[in-house]
Parts: C-alpha cells; sequence; structure tokens
C-alpha cells in the first residue's frame, strides 16, 4: 500500500517569481525587515525574537510540520512519516539542552533545577491536560504548530482553531487556582540527570527515541504503507544561475521532508534556549486572553504560583502589550506565511461545510484548557520538556496519544 506524500510538486506560480510576485514579495520581505527594526528599537530581545519566529514559521510550513498528524496519522493512516521527524528533533534538541544545562548545573547531586527548562509538576493536571490537547488537535484538524503554519497559507479554519485556543486558555486560568492546590503546589518534578547524571540522562532519552524511532518502522511496515518523497525536479546546472535556482527551489518552493523539518525545528529550539528560554507558545496567549480579560473587568484575578513555575504557565497579562514572546508568535505566523508565498501555497481557503468551523473552533477551546493546565502544549509541555530532560514531557506524551486515539475514533463518526 502506496500513501501519498505530503511534499507535493511545487505549483507553476512558485516557479515564476517575476512581475507583480516579486514586487509583493519584495515589500513582504521589506515588512518583516522593518518589523525587526521596530522590535529591536524596543529591547533587543524583541527583535531577536522576530527572528526566531520567522525561521521557525518557515521551517513549519516547508516540512508541513504539525505534531497532530505524527500523532494521528499512527492510528489513522498506520504510516509515521512525521512521527519520525518529531522523534529526530528531540534527539537534536536534546542534545543541545543537555549541553547547555550541564554548563547550568554541574553538579546534579544537588538536586537543583536548570532556570527557564521545562521541568514541571507532574499530576493528574498532566493527565487530563494531555488527553484533553490530544483530543481537541485531532477534532480541530491540527496542534497549535499545525494551526500556525495553515494560518500563513490561508486556512481560515486554523485561524478559528488559533481563536478557539485562546479562549481555551483563558479557561483554564479560572480554574487554575483550583488546580493548583489540588495537585500542581504539590506536584513531583523530576529531572533525569538528578537520578542519571547528564550523560545517562542523555543517553537515556536518546535510546528512548530511537527506540520509538524503530517501533515507529516496525508499525509502518506491519500495515504495509510506504509514504515516498516528492522526488525534486531540477534543471540542468550548466551554469551559476541554474545552480542559483536550484537551490532556490530547494530551500523556498520544494516540500522539505519531515526528518529535516524536525532537524531544523529542534536546533531552533537549542537557539531559542540559549537566548533566553525553550520553544513555546501557551504564555503568551494566556498573557493576551487574562490581560484583555482584566482590562474588561472579567478577569481570572490573581493566578496562584505562576511566577515560580518555568514552561508555558500562565501569565497575568499585565506587563504591557510589547513582549519579546510577542514577536516570537507574530513571527511564526509571518514566517509561515513568507514560506507559503513564496512556494506558490498561500490561498485563502474557506470552508465549504460549516461544520469545520465548529470542530476547529470547538477543538481549539478543547486544546486551549489542556494546555493551560499542563503548562504548555505539544511545543512547551512536550517538544521542549522532553528535551529538557523532563519526565513531565514523557508522562504528557504518553496521555497525549491516548487523547489523539479518541480524537480518530471520534473524526471517523463525524460526517
Amino acid at each position: 500500500m502506496q500513501a501519498q506524500s505530503g511534499s507535493l510538486l511545487p505549483p507553476a506560480s512558485a516557479l515564476n517569481l517575476g512581475g507583480p510576485r516579486a514586487v509583493r514579495g519584495a515589500l513582504a520581505l521589506a515588512a518583516a525587515v522593518a518589523v525587526y527594526y521596530f522590535a529591536a528599537g524596543n529591547e533587543v530581545r524583541m527583535g531577536t525574537f522576530w527572528v526566531l519566529g520567522l525561521a521557525f514559521g518557515f521551517a513549519l510550513q516547508r516540512s508541513r510540520f504539525c505534531f497532530a498528524s505524527a500523532f494521528r496519522d499512527i492510528f489513522l493512516l498506520r504510516h509515521g512519516r512525521t512521527l519520525k521527524g518529531v522523534l529526530v528533533g528531540l534527539a537534536v534538541a536534546a542534545v543541545g539542552f543537555s549541553t547547555l544545562m550541564a554548563r547550568q548545573v554541574p553538579n546534579t547531586a544537588l538536586g537543583v533545577l536548570p532556570p527557564d527548562a521545562n521541568v514541571l509538576p507532574m499530576g493528574l493536571h498532566t493527565i487530563v491536560g494531555g488527553v484533553l490537547f490530544g483530543f481537541g488537535m485531532v477534532i480541530a484538524g491540527g496542534c497549535v504548530s499545525g494551526s500556525i503554519y495553515r494560518m500563513g497559507e490561508g486556512y481560515v479554519a486554523s485561524w478559528v482553531s488559533f481563536f478557539g485556543i485562546i479562549l481555551g486558555v483563558l479557561g483554564a486560568a479560572y480554574t487554575w487556582n483550583w488546580w493548583w492546590e489540588f495537585q500542581i503546589e504539590d506536584g513531583l518534578r523530576l529531572w533525569l540527570p538528578n537520578l542519571l547524571g547528564h550523560g545517562g540522562a542523555l543517553a537515556l532519552t536518546l535510546a528512548a527515541l530511537a527506540g520509538l524511532f524503530v517501533l515507529t518502522l516496525w508499525w509502518e511496515s506491519r500495515a504495509g504503507v510506504v509514504v515516498p518523497d516528492a522526488p525534486f525536479q531540477a534543471e540542468e546546472e550548466a551554469n551559476f544561475a541554474a545552480r542559483l535556482r536550484n537551490l532556490f527551489k530547494r530551500i523556498f518552493v520544494h516540500g522539505w521532508t519531515p526528518l529535516l523539518g524536525g532537524a531544523v525545528l529542534g536546533g531552533l529550539n537549542v537557539v531559542s534556549f540559549i537566548t533566553e528560554r525553550p520553544w513555546g507558545f501557551t504564555g503568551e496567549l494566556s498573557r493576551w486572553s487574562i490581560g484583555i480579560s482584566n482590562s474588561l473587568g472579567f478577569g481570572p484575578g490573581i493566578l496562584k504560583g505562576v511566577d515560580a513555575l518555568p514552561g508555558c504557565t500562565l501569565e497575568l497579562g499585565d506587563n504591557g502589550v510589547l513582549h519579546f514572546m510577542l514577536f516570537l508568535v507574530l513571527g511564526m505566523i509571518y514566517g509561515s506565511f513568507l514560506a507559503a508565498y513564496f512556494s506558490g501555497e498561500f490561498k485563502i481557503r474557506i470552508p465549504k461545510q460549516r461544520i469545520r468551523f465548529v470542530q476547529a473552533g470547538g477543538g481549539g477551546l478543547i486544546m486551549g484548557y489542556g494546555a493551560g493546565i499542563a503548562m504548555g502544549c505539544t511545543i512547551g509541555a512536550f517538544f521542549s520538556a522532553i528535551a529538557s530532560l523532563a519526565v513531565n514531557g514523557w508522562v504528557f506524551a504518553i496521555f497525549l496519544a491516548i487523547g489523539a486515539w479518541l480524537g480518530t475514533q471520534a473524526i471517523q463518526r463525524i460526517p
């Protein structure tokens, strides 16, 4: 059985960047540069995270990297093309994170945790948050990463999902203090280097990732599914100009494989951690939703313990509009748009069936609530947490997978 690859051949329009398309493309790039100078003029970190956001968004769109599809396709289509990319990205990030954390906490016997690493309290909130997020992302048709790059491609349903996530995060803020007192305050924070040392923790994590990679290959072979990568259509490199055109098409037009996308995203996550903190998303959305609700007089009030927790913990939204994480999130969306535009894949797409709006908004709402109580989504509570060598990342991943399986059962019953 052979499945069609997600790396489609480039549209003809992508190969012709002359005339009005070239002008529009130049204006889009000029806007990105202008935002950089505005952001960096306010604070160096803002400019840095704008560039990082552009890079994250570009890589997400070119590789069509979506954590929802990674888990959904294993159950629904019985192939792990994207999941293998996720595992490669985790391995790259884990090596980089481990190197940095070994410098931050050279003596692990003291029981100290590395600052800003996503080592989070575990408990029932992790389980419930993981299941809800996994279920919601399949129902919505994409997780946070998938929603971001599809927003950049012009998918209206993904914008609906995005706003659903914002509302879901706000809902989590209203119940945060209950979760804090019930479980989070006394939740166990397990960092593998405290148990095994830096070398042992990294070795165990890489071994687990390698084992899952092999298990994915076995699962695919058992199902007989083959997902080939689309061949690159190169022109004859007779001169320097032809070589440049082929290079341009490889980067900006031809779809990247999930393995390449995962490796690039893992490397960018390391850069993000070195710069300030691991890649995250939910905390900034909570800053928006809580800040707006506070200004309108119906905010959730004081959130217990959030100031002492790392990762994508809920933020009160009382530190102004401009924030370096704002530029990361907006940069991811705009970077996805730039990638979609130059590859000829940007197009406003409105769902023909109204049920898609309900799915997108409802799935986003469920995702947002799950991410709020779990202190992160597939990016912060999974991709950055496992790379932080934190046990909570693996716990979240297990229940995320369970939620994704439940979601695949549900979507097969939706007309």
